[in-house]
Protein backbone atom coordinates (compact mmCIF):
# COMPACT_ATOMS: atom_id res chain seq x y z
CA UNK A 1 0.00 0.00 0.00
CA UNK A 2 1.72 2.95 -0.95
CA UNK A 3 -0.92 5.96 -0.10
CA UNK A 4 -3.61 5.67 2.00
CA UNK A 5 -6.94 7.37 0.95
CA UNK A 6 -10.29 7.67 2.88
CA UNK A 7 -12.41 5.39 1.05
CA UNK A 8 -9.50 2.68 2.32
CA UNK A 9 -10.72 -0.04 4.11
CA UNK A 10 -10.05 -0.30 7.62
CA UNK A 11 -9.36 -3.88 7.17
CA UNK A 12 -7.18 -3.64 4.74
CA UNK A 13 -5.27 -0.95 5.67
CA UNK A 14 -4.75 -3.21 8.81
CA UNK A 15 -3.73 -6.26 6.57
CA UNK A 16 -0.85 -4.12 4.22
CA UNK A 17 0.27 -1.10 6.27
CA UNK A 18 3.13 -1.83 9.64
CA UNK A 19 1.82 -0.40 12.47
CA UNK A 20 -1.53 0.51 11.22
CA UNK A 21 -3.51 -2.21 13.42
CA UNK A 22 -1.85 -0.86 16.36
CA UNK A 23 -2.97 2.78 15.53
CA UNK A 24 -6.48 1.49 15.44
CA UNK A 25 -6.31 0.20 18.48
CA UNK A 26 -4.97 3.23 20.62
CA UNK A 27 -8.21 4.86 18.64
CA UNK A 28 -10.29 1.64 19.49
CA UNK A 29 -10.98 0.94 15.72
CA UNK A 30 -12.03 -2.47 15.18
CA UNK A 31 -10.53 -3.70 11.60
CA UNK A 32 -11.59 -7.52 12.43
CA UNK A 33 -15.60 -7.17 12.63
CA UNK A 34 -17.33 -4.57 11.25
CA UNK A 35 -13.52 -3.43 9.46
CA UNK A 36 -14.81 -3.42 6.06
CA UNK A 37 -16.03 0.11 6.22
CA UNK A 38 -14.10 3.40 4.92
CA UNK A 39 -11.43 4.96 7.16
CA UNK A 40 -13.28 8.32 6.83
CA UNK A 41 -16.55 6.29 8.47
CA UNK A 42 -14.55 4.62 11.38
CA UNK A 43 -12.77 7.75 12.38
CA UNK A 44 -16.36 9.28 12.56
CA UNK A 45 -17.60 6.77 14.77
CA UNK A 46 -14.29 7.03 16.76
CA UNK A 47 -14.48 10.58 17.33
CA UNK A 48 -11.15 11.32 15.88
CA UNK A 49 -11.26 13.82 12.74
CA UNK A 50 -10.63 11.91 9.54
CA UNK A 51 -7.59 14.33 8.40
CA UNK A 52 -5.61 13.56 11.49
CA UNK A 53 -6.15 10.07 11.43
CA UNK A 54 -4.64 9.70 7.58
CA UNK A 55 -1.99 11.73 8.77
CA UNK A 56 -1.34 9.47 11.36
CA UNK A 57 -1.71 6.30 8.60
CA UNK A 58 0.48 8.61 6.36
CA UNK A 59 3.62 8.77 8.33
CA UNK A 60 3.15 5.18 8.90
CA UNK A 61 3.62 4.79 4.83
CA UNK A 62 6.90 7.04 4.88
CA UNK A 63 8.13 4.44 8.07
CA UNK A 64 7.75 1.61 6.42
CA UNK A 65 9.91 2.46 3.61
CA UNK A 66 12.93 2.73 5.44
CA UNK A 67 12.77 -1.32 6.63
CA UNK A 68 13.63 -2.11 2.93
CA UNK A 69 17.29 -2.72 1.60
CA UNK A 70 17.95 -1.27 -1.60
CA UNK A 71 19.53 -4.21 -3.36
CA UNK A 72 17.28 -6.90 -4.25
CA UNK A 73 19.16 -9.93 -3.14
CA UNK A 74 19.81 -7.95 0.50
CA UNK A 75 15.73 -7.34 0.48
CA UNK A 76 15.33 -10.79 -0.36
CA UNK A 77 17.87 -11.83 2.76
CA UNK A 78 16.29 -9.67 4.97
CA UNK A 79 13.33 -11.18 4.83
CA UNK A 80 14.88 -14.24 4.76
CA UNK A 81 15.94 -14.03 8.46
CA UNK A 82 14.32 -11.60 9.85
CA UNK A 83 10.49 -12.56 8.85
CA UNK A 84 10.83 -16.46 7.48
CA UNK A 85 12.77 -17.76 10.60
CA UNK A 86 11.47 -15.21 13.24
CA UNK A 87 7.84 -16.01 11.99
CA UNK A 88 9.17 -19.94 12.80
CA UNK A 89 10.26 -19.46 15.94
CA UNK A 90 7.48 -17.05 17.63
CA UNK A 91 5.00 -19.27 16.55
CA UNK A 92 6.68 -22.56 18.28
CA UNK A 93 5.68 -20.95 21.63
CA UNK A 94 3.07 -19.15 20.74
CA UNK A 95 0.03 -21.63 19.90
CA UNK A 96 1.41 -23.88 22.93
CA UNK A 97 1.23 -20.57 25.42
CA UNK A 98 -2.56 -19.94 23.76
CA UNK A 99 -3.10 -23.70 24.14
CA UNK A 100 -2.15 -23.01 28.26
CA UNK A 101 -4.15 -19.71 28.19
CA UNK A 102 -7.48 -20.90 26.59
CA UNK A 103 -6.80 -24.48 28.89
CA UNK A 104 -6.55 -22.57 32.00
CA UNK A 105 -8.94 -19.90 31.67
CA UNK A 106 -11.30 -21.14 29.58
CA UNK A 107 -14.14 -19.36 31.60
CA UNK A 108 -13.40 -16.12 31.60
CA UNK A 109 -15.40 -14.18 29.56
CA UNK A 110 -12.44 -12.44 27.73
CA UNK A 111 -10.54 -15.78 26.88
CA UNK A 112 -9.41 -16.19 23.46
CA UNK A 113 -11.27 -19.09 22.55
CA UNK A 114 -10.13 -21.01 19.52
CA UNK A 115 -7.08 -18.75 19.34
CA UNK A 116 -4.70 -21.56 19.51
CA UNK A 117 -6.56 -23.64 16.28
CA UNK A 118 -6.29 -20.27 14.26
CA UNK A 119 -2.25 -20.08 15.14
CA UNK A 120 -1.84 -23.58 14.09
CA UNK A 121 -3.69 -22.66 10.60
CA UNK A 122 -2.31 -19.83 10.48
CA UNK A 123 1.39 -21.74 10.92
CA UNK A 124 0.38 -24.57 8.79
CA UNK A 125 -0.39 -21.89 5.46
CA UNK A 126 2.39 -20.02 6.39
CA UNK A 127 5.09 -22.73 6.23
CA UNK A 128 3.53 -24.18 2.82
CA UNK A 129 3.79 -19.70 1.38
CA UNK A 130 7.76 -19.26 2.61
CA UNK A 131 8.64 -22.94 1.30
CA UNK A 132 7.19 -22.11 -2.25
CA UNK A 133 9.19 -18.48 -1.96
CA UNK A 134 12.64 -20.17 -0.21
CA UNK A 135 12.73 -22.73 -2.71
CA UNK A 136 10.95 -21.59 -5.97
CA UNK A 137 10.32 -17.89 -6.01
CA UNK A 138 13.19 -16.23 -4.46
CA UNK A 139 15.83 -18.17 -6.47
CA UNK A 140 14.33 -17.32 -9.57
CA UNK A 141 14.85 -13.59 -8.26
CA UNK A 142 18.19 -14.10 -7.20
CA UNK A 143 18.61 -15.47 -11.11
CA UNK A 144 17.56 -12.22 -12.26
CA UNK A 145 14.20 -13.10 -12.79
CA UNK A 146 12.20 -14.71 -15.69
CA UNK A 147 9.33 -13.74 -18.41
CA UNK A 148 6.54 -16.06 -16.45
CA UNK A 149 7.44 -15.24 -13.20
CA UNK A 150 3.93 -13.42 -12.99
CA UNK A 151 2.10 -16.52 -12.34
CA UNK A 152 3.80 -17.31 -8.96
CA UNK A 153 3.16 -13.82 -7.70
CA UNK A 154 0.16 -13.17 -8.04
CA UNK A 155 -0.39 -16.47 -6.04
CA UNK A 156 2.26 -15.27 -3.05
CA UNK A 157 -0.04 -12.24 -3.25
CA UNK A 158 -3.04 -14.44 -2.83
CA UNK A 159 -2.15 -16.36 -0.48
CA UNK A 160 -1.17 -13.03 1.79
CA UNK A 161 -4.83 -12.12 1.82
CA UNK A 162 -5.48 -15.67 3.13
CA UNK A 163 -2.67 -14.74 6.18
CA UNK A 164 -4.90 -11.82 6.56
CA UNK A 165 -7.94 -13.32 7.29
CA UNK A 166 -6.44 -15.65 9.56
CA UNK A 167 -5.09 -12.09 11.24
CA UNK A 168 -8.28 -10.75 11.32
CA UNK A 169 -9.57 -14.04 13.31
CA UNK A 170 -6.95 -13.67 15.78
CA UNK A 171 -7.79 -9.91 16.23
CA UNK A 172 -11.58 -11.11 16.84
CA UNK A 173 -10.56 -13.98 18.91
CA UNK A 174 -8.12 -12.00 21.51
CA UNK A 175 -11.24 -9.34 21.57
CA UNK A 176 -8.42 -6.57 20.05
CA UNK A 177 -5.58 -8.18 21.94
CA UNK A 178 -7.26 -6.71 24.95
CA UNK A 179 -6.11 -8.17 28.24
CA UNK A 180 -8.77 -8.41 31.22
CA UNK A 181 -8.09 -6.88 34.62
CA UNK A 182 -5.57 -9.09 36.65
CA UNK A 183 -4.56 -11.13 33.81
CA UNK A 184 -1.98 -13.62 34.42
CA UNK A 185 1.64 -13.54 33.36
CA UNK A 186 0.83 -16.26 30.50
CA UNK A 187 -1.39 -14.39 29.62
CA UNK A 188 0.26 -11.22 29.23
CA UNK A 189 3.16 -12.68 27.62
CA UNK A 190 1.05 -14.22 24.88
CA UNK A 191 -0.57 -11.13 23.75
CA UNK A 192 3.06 -9.28 24.15
CA UNK A 193 3.75 -11.98 21.23
CA UNK A 194 1.16 -11.86 19.25
CA UNK A 195 1.52 -8.18 19.09
CA UNK A 196 4.66 -8.79 17.86
CA UNK A 197 4.18 -11.63 15.79
CA UNK A 198 1.09 -10.23 13.72
CA UNK A 199 3.00 -6.37 13.10
CA UNK A 200 6.29 -8.25 11.60
CA UNK A 201 3.60 -10.58 9.82
CA UNK A 202 2.08 -7.68 8.01
CA UNK A 203 5.54 -5.76 7.63
CA UNK A 204 6.43 -8.94 5.98
CA UNK A 205 3.71 -8.38 3.04
CA UNK A 206 4.05 -5.49 2.89
CA UNK A 207 8.07 -5.87 1.92
CA UNK A 208 6.96 -8.16 -0.67
CA UNK A 209 3.55 -6.74 -2.03
CA UNK A 210 4.74 -2.96 -1.65
CA UNK A 211 9.07 -3.20 -2.26
CA UNK A 212 9.64 -6.93 -4.22
CA UNK A 213 7.04 -8.16 -6.00
CA UNK A 214 6.81 -4.85 -8.27
CA UNK A 215 10.14 -4.60 -9.24
CA UNK A 216 9.67 -8.33 -10.96
CA UNK A 217 6.04 -7.84 -12.03
CA UNK A 218 7.07 -5.01 -14.18
CA UNK A 219 9.86 -6.88 -15.80
CA UNK A 220 7.93 -9.40 -16.65
CA UNK A 221 4.84 -6.71 -18.29
CA UNK A 222 7.60 -5.72 -20.22
CA UNK A 223 8.56 -8.90 -21.67
CA UNK A 224 5.23 -9.81 -22.66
Amino acid sequence: MTGIRLDNTVAAIAAELPGAAELFRGHDISFCCGGNVQLSEAAVKAGVAPSALLAELQALVVAARRDAPAETSDLIGHILDRYHQTHRAELAWLIPLAQKVERVHGDHPSAPIGLSQVLERLRDDLESHMMKEEQVLFPIMRRGGSAVIAHPITQMRDEHEEEAEHLRTVEHVTHGLSLPPGACGSWTALYTGLRKFTDDLVTHMHLENAVLFPRFETQAQAAV
